[in-house]
């Protein structure tokens, strides 16, 4: 009789596991083809140039290229759709910037869900961005551009990656710390943004570093200060918006790896693996101390909980800079 018990115990419990056999499969011979790489981005963007130099050394590391497809355009939220819809076999994934935390509070309806739709993979990496400024407008610091906002509320106005991106938050929470007042003058992405700025078009840009750096070294545009915590290790002579009389300003610009949800968890594991592997790289450490980024990791639910709260901070500087739908 305890024989019978046993046995019917044991074929329920193989019929019990029998669903999940798939994924296992499924995630032991991954990956079998090339990964799609989604950056809702331009080419260009910071964010896609994080991508490109991550996805190169991954996919030296699983025998598999990791294509970048560039999807830009309303603030990231049309690549973040593809990916949602895509299916859950860790052949679509992305790699985003803050801006994913944004988009819920500044668009009225997304065909997504920010926080069910999408696992975490891991972040990447964290890029202060830098006020940047035309030689040509004669403003030399920080204190100059506020004295001249001050002067003519409302003459000024500022460049962004897109209505709603980190860029564009990053930028109102300066506006908002300063006690000034600017327009935001949107576009599709940062390569845009940083010609209208240089050309003298639009008065500054809070910009990721990577897309400004070779203009700055060149003095075609001039640092006023940086948005992070931090002084970027790229431009350490540059102050932060704090440190340049703007306290309460800091906006914590990061990149990092997402995939549908329901991706299976040996895959995002995988994934997060080869990531931190790759950023440990002395080529990857090269490639961002040129970029003036940091890497920086976490693991697959850390991540999504770093999300979960940063889509809520985000939602109260949204509705506080009157930019909620």
């Amino acid at each position: 009789m305890k024989f019978v018990r046993f046995a019917a115990m044991a074929s329920l419990a193989c019929l019990v596991a029998l669903p999940q056999l798939p994924a296992h499969a499924q995630a032991a011979g991954y990956p079998n083809k090339p990964i799609r790489v989604i950056v809702p981005f331009p080419a260009g963007s910071t964010t896609d140039i994080i991508a490109r130099a991550i996805a190169d050394k991954m996919g030296a590391s699983l025998g598999q290229a990791l294509v970048i497809d560039n999807r830009g355009g309303a603030s990231g939220t049309i690549g973040q759709a593809l990916v949602a819809a895509a299916a859950p076999d860790g052949y679509t994934i992305m790699v985003h910037s803050s801006s994913h935390t944004v988009s819920p509070s500044t668009f009225a309806k997304l065909p997504f869900d920010t926080l069910s739709d999408f696992a975490g993979i891991t972040p990447i990496s964290t890029t202060p961005n830098v006020l940047v400024i035309s030689p040509s407008k004669n403003i030399k610091t920080l204190k100059d551009l506020l004295a001249a906002a001050r002067a003519k509320p409302g003459s000024l106005n500022f460049a962004s990656a897109g209505q709603g991106s980190a860029t564009h938050l990053n930028a109102e929470k300066f506006k908002m710390a300063a006690g000034i007042d600017a327009l935001n003058i949107p576009f599709k992405g940062s390569a845009d943004a940083v010609t209208e700025v240089m050309a003298g078009r639009v008065d500054y840009y809070f910009s990721p570093i990577a897309p400004v750096i070779g203009q700055i070294r060149e003095g075609q545009l001039l640092p006023l200060a940086v948005g992070s915590p931090r002084r970027a290790s790229a431009l350490p002579d540059v102050p932060t918006t704090t440190e340049a009389g703007v306290p309460g300003s800091e906006f914590n610009f990061w990149i990092g790896m997402m995939a549908p949800a329901k991706t299976p968890r040996d895959i995002i594991n995988r994934l997060h693996d080869e990531v931190v592997k790759a950023l440990a790289s002395p080529e990857v450490k090269t490639r961002f101390a040129n970029l003036g980024a940091d890497a920086w990791s976490l693991k697959p639910e850390q991540f999504d909980t770093y999300i979960k709260e940063e889509v809520s901070s985000n939602a109260r500087l949204v509705k506080a800079a009157g930019l909620a739908p």
